[in-house]
C-alpha cells in the first residue's frame, strides 16, 4: 500500500503576510485612516472571547499543554474513552513564537511629523489547538493563532483517512501501526488511498472553520479575504507486508553488510529501543544484536528524506518526508500536491524485490 502518512498544513490569508497588504486591509478595505497593531488588538480580543464562549457553550475540555508533553499521547488516552463519531475532543491551550506584525513610529524628514509604520516582527503568541474526531479523517487538530494575521495549522493523517471507509463498508482489515497490516480487498485500499486530494483537504478545513469561531467578518470574507492553505511538511509511505517477516530482516542485514566498506557513508548506526548514557548501569560491547534493535536505512539530501527500515517486525516501509514542497513540485498553496506525491512514490520494483 502506498499513499499519504502526516500532512502539516499552513492555513493562511495570502493579503495578510506581508506590510503592504495589512496597510490595504485597514486602509482601503476597513476605511481607517492608518494602518496600525492599535486596530488588531480589538480583534483579538473579540476573537479569543468568541472562542471561551464557543468552549463554554459545547462544554468543550479546555488543557494547558506541559513544556515537553506529546499532544498526540494526550489526544491518544482521550480517544479512547470518547465514543462521538464527529466532536471537538478537547481544545488545548499553549504560548509559541510566531510572525505577527506591529507598529513602530518613523518621522517625515521634511516636516518632522512622527507617524506610525507598520513593521513584521516576532512574539510569543497564545494558540488554540482543536483536535476533533471527523466522520472521514478522524483525528486530526487545527492549531489557531490568536493574533493578527490568524493564521493556522491543519495537521492530519492519510492512514486513518484510509481506514474509514473499510470499517464502514465492513471490509475486513487490521491494523499496523499507523498502516494496514492486512486487508480484505487491498485494490479498493488503494483506490481509497489515491483518492485523498488536495480538495478533500480543502473541504475538510471549511467544514470545520464554519464550525468554530472566525477572526474575520462576514464583510472581510465577503471582500475575497479567505484562507488558503500551503503544504509545509508531507510524509508519504509504501509499505510492503512481507509474507515471511524473516525476510525483511535479511534485506537490511545485507543492506548494512555492503556498505561497510570504507568511503561508502560516514556512520552505520544501530538505533536501540533503550537510552544509552554515560551513566547507565551494564557492560557495553560489540556483538551480534538481534532484539530490541531496528534496523533502518536513510538517504537525505536537502529538505526531503527517504528511510527505509523494518516496521513491528511485519513489513519493509518506506517514508518519505518533504519539508520543502517549493522545492519538489515548484508551485505554490495545495498544487503543490500532485508534484508531491510523484516525488515521493517511487515505483514498487525500484524499493523491494523478494528474490533479491
Amino acid at each position: 500500500m502506498e499513499g499519504v502518512d502526516r500532512v502539516y498544513v499552513s492555513v493562511y490569508m495570502p493579503e495578510m503576510q506581508c506590510v503592504p497588504g495589512v496597510v490595504r486591509f485597514f486602509r482601503t478595505h476597513r476605511g481607517q485612516a492608518w494602518a496600525s497593531s492599535s486596530l488588531m488588538g480589538p480583534m483579538s480580543r473579540h476573537f479569543v472571547a468568541a472562542m471561551e464562549q464557543f468552549i463554554e457553550r459545547e462544554g468543550i475540555e479546555v488543557m494547558r499543554f506541559r513544556r515537553g508533553e506529546r499532544k498526540d499521547d494526550v489526544l491518544e488516552e482521550r480517544l479512547r474513552k470518547f465514543p462521538a463519531a464527529e466532536e471537538i475532543v478537547f481544545i488545548g491551550k499553549a504560548q509559541e513564537k510566531v510572525a505577527v506584525f506591529r507598529t513602530g513610529k518613523r518621522r517625515n524628514p521634511r516636516t518632522g511629523q512622527s507617524y506610525p509604520w507598520i513593521a513584521k516582527s516576532s512574539a510569543p503568541v497564545n494558540q488554540y489547538y482543536v483536535y476533533p474526531v471527523d466522520r472521514d479523517f478522524r483525528p486530526f487538530f487545527l492549531k489557531l493563532w490568536t493574533y493578527f494575521a490568524y493564521n493556522a495549522r491543519l495537521c492530519l493523517n492519510g492512514h486513518e483517512y484510509a481506514r474509514r471507509p473499510l470499517a464502514r463498508k465492513g471490509i475486513d482489515f487490521a491494523a499496523l501501526d499507523n498502516g494496514v497490516l492486512h486487508c480484505q480487498e487491498p485494490k479498493r485500499l488503494q483506490a481509497i488511498c489515491d483518492g485523498l486530494s488536495a480538495e478533500k483537504i480543502d473541504a475538510l478545513l471549511r467544514k470545520w472553520l464554519r464550525r468554530l469561531p472566525h477572526p474575520y467578518t462576514a464583510a472581510d470574507r465577503k471582500a475575497g479575504y479567505r484562507y488558503a492553505l500551503s503544504i509545509l511538511h508531507a510524509e508519504f509511505s509504501l509499505t510492503q507486508v512481507l509474507d515471511r517477516p524473516v525476510r525483511g530482516r535479511m534485506f537490511f542485514e545485507q543492506v548494512i553488510r555492503d556498505n561497510l566498506d570504507p568511503g561508502r557513508p560516514r556512520e552505520v548506526q544501530l538505533i536501540f529501543d533503550r537510552n544509552i548514557i554515560r551513566t547507565t548501569p551494564g557492560r557495553f560491547r560489540t556483538r551480534i544484536v538481534t532484539e530490541g534493535v531496528t534496523p533502518s536505512v536513510n538517504v537525505c539530501h536537502r529538505n526531503t528524506r527517504i528511510k527505509q527500515y523494518h516496521k513491528e517486525g511485519r513489513a519493509l516501509r518506506t517514508e518519505t518526508t518533504i519539508n520543502n514542497t517549493w522545492a519538489s513540485a515548484r508551485a505554490s498553496g495545495c498544487t503543490t500536491w500532485p508534484g508531491c506525491v510523484r516525488v515521493a512514490l517511487p515505483p514498487t520494483a525500484a524499493c523491494w524485490k523478494p528474490n533479491e
